[in-house]
């Protein structure tokens, strides 16, 4: 039998206490403590009942626990108790809903007694009511009347735990429509029913706080922020208000469901999770600060003031429809007003006769209209969209035919708020629910519909009640008559515990209270006790003393070695993290101040590992040794121990558990988030343990560096470290120890193999905001909350990414702990080094001060754009800045058109579109008067830049075109996958000349006007030399050993950039190989030269930008840039600016300032000078191409979906 109430439980400060942070023990009442769960009906051994959700005790006191000297005062509101509602999502969206009573009550005096807690002192503690049924009020009843049983003076007639377990066991789930069920908690009589199911969902709450807290137009405005799926933050500092609000609105949206993460109430020390990069909805306390978190595109609503902001703008609601619900809305809240002027007659439904007079109190008529009135709104928008269901392979909705037939019928274009809602998951989840389901005959939506259309009243399609619901009472088994016993308490009681859970208490209890003791005893805490302890040592001769402390760390050796054999003995009922064991191993480590206890046990596991122990591990032992190692590795880390912590490194790479694929997880992947792992001073010093121990079996120095380098590396991969952070760290290593670039390709090609096979199961490690993107298969671990699982932007695993909140382990939660501080949170600010460390280059203070740049959406191609060409000064020969077109951006596309842009012109800007190609076009060129165009039509085609007439049809190539260039004297230069060169005479339309054969297609061509000089190259691997005037081959570069991707040529200088992970420098005078440029971990799409200061720019598919200074015999990486996560794609130097754009769509400009002759950089290197300027919002879109204008600040990206992305920096210099 279904029962109302699944649980009843309490929370509070149970015998292990944490602060948030994740430091044991008592700290004073100036810190806040985890929550845990105490006590719980039906007990946890009940074998008919699922255990709660493992998170409860979190939410239902968000902000913590708080110890406090008194207790309840009439006198003070803040002690007075609180009561609201939380609701609890579980992986597979059901919900869970909970009444909570938040008290202050009297610490347990063992507790006290243990961690040595003030005598009298109260704690936060909290009961609830648990239920899958949405009767938010039954349960809020039902919660007060066994509160207010427990502290009345006048006491209950049974013990309270009966009363609880009477409540909870034997009230059963009503028939929706049918039944009513009477019960009493004591004197008290409550009632419980389900509204029919044909009827609006069972929504058990008043809509009127939603309404009263947001006004008509921002109600709706968050009503279409929640259709279009955003991601919505309610701040209020009422936690009822939270959870009111998001329910309502998510019953507003009826008949479609929220698909994504759904925390009504987030728990103040998950702040961090609201920068999630999937849609959501949350609550916040408004006491909970947020500045330091970016908040881009998140729609913030301050129910408080009647606020909604967000970066992002929201598609107002379609008309007329908008303007019938405002009215209607309107007319529901002040129906006073807009009735003034209307005949008072009885007209119209029951239910609007009963809401007239508009002086009557809110009620659930109101509640009912309100609801009705939205999906009234939704049936108009969605007009006959079941004419548009195809349930075929290809799609389930035609939505164009759908948007065309609405904008026929009201003569508007297409609206963006229903074409953006018709793609939604939101809305696709509600066709396939109606397909062939049960669910699609109680649609009242479709109901709606056609009622509207044969002209009945909408209300009509409500249920009408057919008879009076049956009533069931439940009766109340009482104490017997006349016995007149009665319960008083002046807390509230503890649940029933078995032996079984005493024993774990008194053994949680006795490790906390002696480490305290063994704190007490190694920690001497008054100044007599220290001078005596000194003089006693100060007796003692160098050898006693020597002995003496040798006799201690053998005597605490011996206690671990024990302690950690009988740790893996326990047996599969008993929990290690509460056995004596445990504690006093954690005590040992924890209170030892010369590390003696954290090194022991480190050597323990070794020696055991050394003795044959296969090192697997069950999960509850898994637990416990990993944080273990975290404790040991922390406190050598803060006495600098770096052998301990060297030690535990390597014996955590030994132990494992099977996951439920059978896969080894490892200890070492979950030590992740300790700070020792990002500081290269550790990694150096390992590497040269690893040198001296391996020293005298290898003769070849090269390859001993770089076996022990891997030895480095895939311990650097087991922790999940960063690719780019390891890279940074081995690369370092391995520079100063000279090895050649073939053996740092190989050491690069290593880490990036093991680094994907790593992601490609765990994902990636999700504290350390890394944005990256998955590689390899997913982690078939669907039913884990993995702490490395990087959240994907699904709303299933958007929901495991929320259970990851909850995870065990409070070193993964460190990030979100340490924001908050009470109701309040520390906001600290991440600086980046600009000329520091080279590893990491985020965004400057400078930057963020000034990410809101213009950024325009260029629409007008309608396949993808292949190729984008800025028209340039130069190429124009503007020497006075009188040309027009100095500026303009020129675009290709698949849909084989040529578009001309002009920025200049705002709203406007497409200046002409050419067309004449068959086929895609790959390559763009112009000059003052001429636009040339090659693609995979094979030709060239020639255009008048002012007429926009085709002039010209060059012919001659056997494949594809891939590059253009605009020459002096009405000539052009092309290179195509046949393996030519040619150059056009293009008032003849005749080949002059074809320059140059190659066995391969040629990628990327570069030519010097001024001195005739051609470089070219492409998949036959060698960059050739030609001079044009002399009619020769200069030279053949040879060295790289795959396809050659982007070649670049200033001055005596030729830069190439390959498949091969490398980029070379070349002379073109000498025809050598200068310089090898290897560190990227895969191909190097484009290169730069800068003239101003010599230096080299790379960027590769690893979404990294290099930094190289040239300097005798080479070029070394002077700054890495890690803030783009995709491909680079365009590179463009200047002077003083540096464009760049990426495939994830981001853009990033900088700059480097002038410099008074005579001055250097603070670095030394004019290379490393450049400092990141601006960086604009990035949106999602696959980009395929860039182009930068740097003497307007101008950077344009072209889409997969055919659209150009144009930022207007709009810097002033």
């Amino acid at each position: 039998m279904a029962r109302v109430f699944e649980y009843f439980v309490v929370c509070g400060i149970g015998p292990e206490i944490r602060t948030l942070d994740g430091q044991r023990g008592y700290h004073g009442t100036g810190s806040m403590y985890l929550a845990s769960l105490l006590d719980q009906y039906p007990p946890p051994n009940h074998s008919l009942y699922p255990p709660p959700p493992p998170q409860l005790s979190t939410c239902v006191l968000p902000a913590g626990v708080e110890f406090y000297p008194s207790g309840f005062d009439s006198n003070n509101l803040l002690t007075f108790p609180k009561s609201y509602p939380i609701v609890l999502t579980e992986g597979d969206g059901s919900k869970i809903y909970v009444s909570c009573i938040a008290f202050r009550d009297l610490v347990c005096e063992d507790i006290a007694d243990a961690y040595r807690i003030p005598a009298n002192s109260f704690a936060d503690k909290c009961i609830c009511l648990v239920s899958r049924l949405p009767s938010f009020r039954i349960l809020r009843d039902a919660l007060e009347e066994i509160f207010a049983l427990c502290f009345s003076s006048y006491g209950s007639s049974k013990p309270l735990w009966e009363v609880i377990a009477n409540v909870v066991s034997n009230v059963p789930l009503p028939n929706p429509g049918r039944d009513k069920v009477l019960f009493s908690v004591e004197n008290s009589l409550l009632c419980v029913e389900v509204p029919p199911k044909d009827g609006l969902p069972h929504a058990d709450i008043s809509f009127q706080p939603l309404v009263q807290c947001l006004d008509v137009d921002n109600v709706i405005k968050l009503f279409t922020a929640v259709l279009l799926e955003r991601r919505i933050l309610l701040r209020s500092d009422k936690y009822s208000l939270l959870t009111l609000v998001s329910e309502a609105i998510c019953h507003l949206i009826y008949p479609f469901r929220w698909q994504h993460v759904y925390i009504p109430l987030l728990f103040f020390s998950g702040v961090d999770y609201i920068d999630a990069p999937t849609p959501y909805m949350m609550g916040l306390h408004s006491g909970v600060d947020t500045s330091g978190l970016m908040l881009d595109g998140v729609v913030i609503v301050d129910l408080e003031h009647n606020r909604i902001i967000t970066s992002e703008e929201i598609p107002p609601a379609p008309e007329p429809e908008y303007s019938t619900l405002r009215r209607e809305i309107m007319k529901l809240l002040c129906q006073n007003v807009v009735e003034i002027d209307q005949l008072k007659s009885r007209m119209g439904t029951a239910i609007e006769q009963n809401l007239r007079g508009g002086n009557r109190l809110w009620g659930g008529d109101h509640d009912l209209l309100l609801r009705f009135i939205f999906l009234k709104f939704l049936a108009s928008i969605l007009g006959g969209y079941r004419n548009f269901i195809e349930n075929n392979a290809t799609q389930i909705f035609n939505t164009q035919a759908f948007l065309k037939k609405r904008s026929r019928s009201t003569n508007q274009p297409p609206d963006p708020m229903i074409s953006q809602f018709l793609e939604s998951q939101g809305f696709m989840d509600y066709l396939e629910r109606g397909l062939g389901s049960e669910e699609s005959s109680n649609n009242l939506l479709d109901k709606l519909q056609d009622a509207i259309g044969r002209d009945q009243k909408p209300l009509s399609v409500l249920p009408a009640l057919q008879s009076e619901p049956e009533i069931l009472t439940i009766s109340d088994l009482g104490v017997a008559a006349g016995s007149g016993a009665k319960h008083c308490y002046d807390r509230f009681p503890p649940g029933v515990r078995t032996e079984e859970q005493d024993e774990k208490r008194k053994q949680a209890l006795a490790t906390a209270s002696g480490a305290l003791e063994y704190s007490g005893r190694h920690t001497p805490s008054s100044p007599t006790e220290r001078a005596g302890k000194d003089s006693r040592s100060e007796s003692l001769s160098p050898r006693e003393r020597a002995a003496e402390r040798e006799r201690m760390v053998l005597d605490i050796k011996v206690k671990l070695q024990g302690l950690w054999l009988r740790l893996l003995k326990l047996g599969a009922t008993d929990d290690p993290l509460s056995s004596f064991e445990y504690g006093t191993i954690l005590a040992l480590i924890e209170s030892d101040a010369e590390g003696i206890g954290g090194s022991g046990f480190v050597e323990c596991i070794r020696e055991h590992i050394y003795s044959g122990w296969s090192c697997e591990l069950t999960e509850e032992q898994f637990i416990a040794v990993k944080e273990l190692l975290k404790t040991a590795i922390s406190r050598a880390t803060s006495r600098n121990d770096m052998a301990t912590a060297r030690d535990a490194l390597e014996v955590s790479a030994e132990m494992y558990k099977k996951d439920v694929s059978n896969v080894s997880d490892f200890v070492q992947r979950h030590l992740r988030s300790l700070s020792i792992w990002e500081e290269l001073r550790f990694w150096e010093g390992y590497f040269d343990f690893l040198l001296d121990r391996y020293s005298s079996k290898s003769t070849n120095y090269a390859m001993l560096v770089t076996t022990q380098l891997i030895v480095v590396a895939t311990h650097m991969a087991g922790l999940g470290l960063h690719d780019n952070d390891a890279w940074y760290m081995i690369e370092t290593i391995a520079g100063k120890n000279n090895i050649s670039y073939k053996h740092i390709i190989k050491l690069r090609g290593y880490l990036s193999h093991i680094r994907q096979m790593f992601i490609g199961y765990w994902g990636i490690y999700s504290v350390k905001s890394q944005a990256a993107s998955a590689i390899g298969l997913p982690s078939p671990r669907k039913d884990t909350t993995d702490d490395a699982q990087q959240p994907a932007e699904v709303s299933g695993v958007g929901r495991s990414w929320v259970q990851s909140m909850f995870s065990r382990e409070s070193s993964l939660r460190a990030n979100s702990f340490s924001r908050v501080r009470k109701w309040a949170s520390d906001s600290g600010s991440t600086a980046s080094d600009e000329n520091g460390d080279p590893r990491k280059q985020e965004l400057p203070a400078a930057g963020q001060k000034k990410l809101h740049t213009s950024i325009r959406m260029l629409r007008g191609h309608t396949g993808a754009v292949t190729t984008i060409h800025c028209v340039t000064k130069r190429e124009v020969w503007d020497l006075v800045g009188d040309r027009e077109d100095a500026g303009f951006f020129i675009s290709g596309s698949t849909d084989c058109t040529v578009r001309i842009w002009d920025p200049s012109l705002r709203g406007s800007e497409l200046r002409a579109t050419l067309k004449g190609h068959s086929r895609t076009v790959r390559a763009i060129s112009s000059d003052r008067g001429k636009v040339v165009s090659g693609s995979d039509d094979q030709t060239v085609l020639v255009w008048d830049k002012r007429t926009t007439q085709l002039l010209e049809e060059l012919k001659g190539h056997e494949a594809q075109v891939s590059c253009v260039r605009m020459l002096s004297g009405e000539r052009v230069l092309t290179a195509a996958h046949d393996g030519t060169v040619k150059m056009w005479d293009v008032r003849t339309d005749t080949c002059v000349a074809t320059v140059g054969r190659y066995p391969g297609a040629v990628l990327c061509m570069e030519y010097d006007d001024s001195t005739g000089i051609l470089a070219a190259a492409g998949r036959d691997m060698v960059a050739n030399i030609w001079d044009i005037r002399a009619g020769r081959q200069m030279h053949k570069l040879v060295g790289h050993t795959k396809w050659i991707r982007s070649i670049r040529m200033v001055g005596d200088v030729v830069i190439t950039g390959s498949d091969d992970w490398t980029a070379r420098m070349w002379s073109v005078s000498r025809g050598t190989c200068d310089a090898v440029l290897a560190s990227h971990a895969g191909t190097i799409l484009c290169v730069e030269h800068s003239v101003q200061d010599k230096g080299i720019i790379t960027g590769s598919i690893d979404g990294l930008l290099r930094f190289w200074e040239c300097d005798d015999g080479g070029a070394r990486c002077v700054k890495n840039v890690t803030i783009h996560t995709g491909s680079i794609l365009s590179i463009n130097a200047g002077e003083h600016w540096l464009g760049v754009g990426a495939a994830d769509n981001s853009m990033s400009l900088f700059h480097r300032p002038q410099e008074r002759l005579g001055t250097l950089s603070a670095t030394g290197s004019k290379t490393a000078g450049w400092q990141l300027y601006r960086t604009p919002q990035k949106t999602p879109a696959m980009v395929r191409c860039i182009a930068s204008d740097l003497e307007r600040k101008r950077i344009c990206s072209g889409g997969r979906n055919g659209m150009l992305r144009l930022w207007d920096a709009t810097i002033n210099i």
